[in-house]
């Protein structure tokens, strides 16, 4: 190891006498020159004459001489060239010893005139003096127990060289238990010290031998050096060894108590007692460690005695220290370092925060629901956490950060649908095997409004009798509202609209929680057969949802009207009417004939004729037609027959109960003298039906030219306003809905072969076709009628009676076949219909056509019937026969005629 001391002294002294030599040679003149020591004779130093500025020819003359205080013959001048050189050599050390400065100082005196010259040669020092220490070997006594770090004092080298040439560096010889320690003094002067880097051993060593070496600055460098001879003095000093001074052990977590960790092992190299060895824990061991692990003093066995958790403590550090029992004892040292391998004995664990619910059904995607993060105490694979969510929920898992979640929405929500979704978000570790956990999350759904309120089916049909009390509950409509809370409570309205000339409201109202519909007033069917209006539903969502439903308000018919007489009854006449009858009349003859109308329709306005029987039972010379009102002979007349006969005709309904109008006919029979003046008031009666007959044809050519016009008005109208894109519930067909049945047969309501007229008021109107007797019954509706009770589930065996729709007076014309017999007969097993005839109505009876009783009702309709052939009062048609049915409009009020 080298070290160098500077002389900060001398140096500080050579540039003060530099600086006092620059001084005085500015301040007198003085020359100075350098010249190395050790120079050869003869070396030039300098121009010595040239510089006192003294010719060369001038230093004989004068006599110039040099004189020196010191030695004189160390220099000399040459007086030929005036050049100052080394006369004999110079030693430095001799000259000046130990001094920083060295000068030699010359007189040069001249005469002539006598000058003195003072000149200051410097003799600069070179390296040529080594090192030299006093002695050649130094021995030291070191006890092995010293410590390392340890100081030991040594005598170190000098130089008779100045300045950098004496400064010196030491230099010791390779040794893994020494060192040099070197310090400068405040003198300068450097103290050198052995230093003990390692314990010394005198088993392994009991002697060191080293080489100091101490090396000058100058150029070239000059050493000496001295022999160390160390001597280790034996005592207790080997202390019990460990073969490592460090154990790594590993372990799993949950092993049993009493598990070996390790077993140490140490040793002392000496003998006896000093050699044996205990084992303990050392001091510095936390109590922790303590109550985990426990050591044999003997044998240096640890063992567990606690149970190892790697997710508390992953490793311990564990100081053993192994003591022999020598004087003083010594202690050895290592450190066990128990690493706890961890096992999957944790299983994950689920926190959810932020929870954002309920969440609404019209939430946009990705939406957050939740915050979820996940954690496990395990290590490596086993605290690797996969989290995934039950199947079939609309929601998804987003990774945030390692371990964080987010549960957002992935699909549309609809709270009709679900309502709520349980949520399982599981958490599964990545150890072997596996571990894993759950948690619910319930996720309810708020409800918004977006579901209007919706009826079982767009429109209803109600059928209502006629004459109602005020405030009769007619029917009740319920709309579902699949909402929630307030936007799933519906009340219920009119849609006002005008009926005629009065609103809507006036006839019908709608309670607005329960949609009970009440008619206000008492409904005529006379006067309106058909209401039809729409009720709405809105719920109280923000903003309201409403939907419109349909309601066909079917006015039934009652027996309300008795029938009328016509003409010649008229309501002032008393109801008696008289008849001239020739005696000579046949049998068979017309008499006379009855006629009458009913304002009711169908059932309640066909008509029935009977005389009423006379006093004591005797048979009458006359009947009457059934359904003709035709007075005739039963007989021919003969003279002896009473001159006069009061019949009385009883005029009756079809409805239940029947209403009776009667009619009185005095048939007088007269000579043949008086027959003349009976046909001519007979011809009279006659022009008379003639001329009615004329003003009836007239009357129905005009009505049929103005139905013609209406027809081909609406049928453009139809055609513009179905020539628009079709919209739902316009213009499209539908199922056909029953409209009447009875015992005696049913009036079916054709969706298919319909009329439809399409507005802007309300759906398609729908006119009644065709009847089928086979049809089941409808009831009416009562007061608890509900929307969906089948009235028409179970079919009746009709009766012979039939009756016909007030929708026959709709003032249309039309021919309907109907191919099977079985529409204008009863069922299977029914008794047969018994067809009225009228002699006047046809003149063919055995053709087999049928017509109306005359006067069948102010709304009747003329009507024929044809079968095939046969008399007018056999049963009707055979199956299979074609039947034609004809209806021909006429105005309400008309009376029927008979066909001329």
């Amino acid at each position: 190891m080298d070290f160098t001391t500077e002389g900060r002294l001398g140096t500080r002294c050579m540039l003060l006498s530099l600086l006092l030599l620059a001084a005085w040679e500015a301040g007198s003149g003085q020359l100075h020159y350098s010249v190395p020591e050790e120079a050869k004779h003869g070396t030039f130093v300098g121009r010595i004459a040239q510089d006192l500025g003294l010719e060369l020819t001038e230093l004989v003359p004068r006599l110039f001489r040099v004189a020196s205080k010191d030695r004189g013959d160390l220099l000399e001048v040459n007086l030929q060239n005036g050049i100052l050189f080394v006369n004999s050599r110079i030693d430095r050390e001799e000259l000046c010893g130990r001094s920083v400065e060295c000068s030699i100082h010359l007189e040069v005196i001249v005469d002539r005139p006598l000058q003195v010259f003072h000149v200051e040669v410097e003799v600069r020092d070179i390296n040529d003096n080594p090192p030299v220490f006093s002695v050649k070997e130094q021995r030291m006594l070191i006890y092995e127990s010293r410590l390392p770090d340890s100081l030991f004092p040594l005598e170190g080298a000098s130089d008779a060289d100045v300045g950098l040439n004496s400064m010196l560096t030491y230099k010791l010889s390779p040794s893994e238990y020494f060192g040099l320690d070197v310090k400068s003094n405040s003198d300068g002067n450097k103290q050198i010290r052995l230093l003990l880097k390692k314990s010394l051993d005198r088993e392994d060593a009991p002697e060191h031998k080293l080489l100091l070496t101490a090396t000058d600055g100058g150029k070239p460098e000059l050493t000496g050096s001295v022999q160390l001879l160390v001597t280790v003095l034996d005592v207790n000093d080997n202390a019990p060894t460990f073969q490592h001074p460090e154990y790594e052990v590993r372990i799993l977590e949950n092993s049993d108590n009493g598990t070996t960790v390790i077993r140490l092992n140490a040793s002392d190299k000496d003998e006896g007692t000093n050699s044996a060895i205990s084992y303990s824990f050392n001091r510095l061991v936390p109590p922790k460690t303590l109550e985990q692990f426990s050591i044999d003093a003997d044998t240096g066995e640890i063992i567990t005695q606690g149970n190892l958790d790697f997710e508390q403590v992953d490793v311990y550090k564990i100081h053993v220290d192994a003591t022999d029992k020598g004087h003083p004892p010594m202690v050895g040292h290592c450190t066990v370092l128990v690493k706890v391998l961890d096992e999957n004995d944790n299983v994950p664990q689920i926190t959810l925060t932020s929870l954002s619910l309920p969440v609404r059904e019209d939430a946009a995607l990705s939406t957050v629901i939740a915050l979820i993060s996940v954690s496990d105490l395990d290590s490596g694979s086993n605290g690797q956490v996969t989290c995934s969510l039950s199947p079939h929920v609309p929601f998804k898992l987003v990774s945030t950060f390692k371990n964080y979640y987010s549960l957002v929405l992935d699909s549309a929500l609809d709270r009709e649908t679900t309502a709520d979704y349980q949520v399982v978000v599981t958490a599964r570790d990545g150890g072997s095997p596996s571990l894993w956990t759950t948690a619910s999350v319930s996720v309810e759904v708020a409800d918004v409004n977006d579901n209007a309120p919706s009826f079982a089916q767009p429109d209803y049909t109600v059928f209502v009798k006629e004459n109602n009390p005020p405030g009769a509950h007619i029917f009740t409509v319920s709309a579902m509202d699949a909402d929630a809370q307030e936007n799933a409570l519906v009340s219920y309205s009119l849609v006002e609209r005008r009926v005629g000339e009065r609103l809507l409201s006036s006839y019908v109202s709608v309670h607005a929680e329960s949609g009970k519909v009440f008619a206000l007033q008492p409904l005529d069917h006379e006067e309106l057969e058909l209401l039809q209006f729409q009720v709405s539903a809105r719920d109280a969502g923000v903003p309201a949802l409403g939907s419109n439903v349909t309601l066909q308000v079917f006015v039934l018919d009652e027996n309300d009207n008795a029938p009328t007489l016509l003409g010649p009854w008229t309501p002032g006449s008393g109801g008696v009417v008289s008849e001239l009858v020739s005696p000579s009349v046949g049998a068979g003859q017309v008499v006379t004939k009855v006629r009458a109308v009913d304002a009711d329709s169908g059932y309640n306005a066909w008509l029935s004729y009977e005389l009423h029987p006379l006093a004591g039972g005797t048979r009458s010379l006359f009947r009457v037609g059934l359904y003709t009102g035709e007075i005739s002979t039963t007989r021919a007349l003969e003279e002896a027959d009473a001159p006069r006969h009061r019949l009385l005709v009883l005029v009756k309904d079809h409805g239940e109960p029947a209403l009776i109008a009667t009619a009185t006919v005095l048939v007088s029979l007269v000579e043949n003298s008086q027959t003349p003046k009976a046909s001519s008031r007979a011809q009279g009666a006659t022009g008379q039906e003639v001329s009615l007959v004329n003003v009836n044809v007239y009357l129905i050519i005009a009505i049929c030219a103005v139905s013609s016009l209406l027809v081909l008005t609406l049928m453009v109208y139809t055609a513009l306003r179905c020539s628009v894109p079709p919209t739902e519930g316009v213009c499209g067909a539908g199922k056909p809905v029953l409209v009447c049945s009875s015992a005696v047969g049913s009036w079916s309501y054709s969706q298919q072969r319909r009329q439809k007229v399409c507005s802007g008021e309300g759906p398609p109107k729908t006119d009644l076709m065709a009847f089928s007797p086979s049809l089941p019954p409808c009831p009416v509706v009562g007061e608890h009628q509900d929307l969906n009770d089948d009235h028409c589930s179970r079919p009746r065996q009709p009766n012979p009676d039939w009756r016909y729709s007030a929708s026959l007076r709709a003032g249309m014309h039309s021919s309907v076949h109907l191919e099977e017999a079985g529409i204008l007969r009863a069922g299977p097993g029914g008794p047969d219909q018994q067809w009225p005839t009228v002699s006047s109505a046809t003149p063919e009876p055995e053709a087999g056509e049928v017509s109306p009783p005359v006067g069948a009702g102010v709304n009747s309709n003329s009507w024929t019937f044809k079968y095939g052939p046969g008399n007018p009062k056999q049963s009707g048609p055979e199956p299979k026969k074609q039947t034609q049915v004809s209806f021909l409009p006429r105005r309400k009020g008309e009376a029927s005629q008979p066909r001329q």
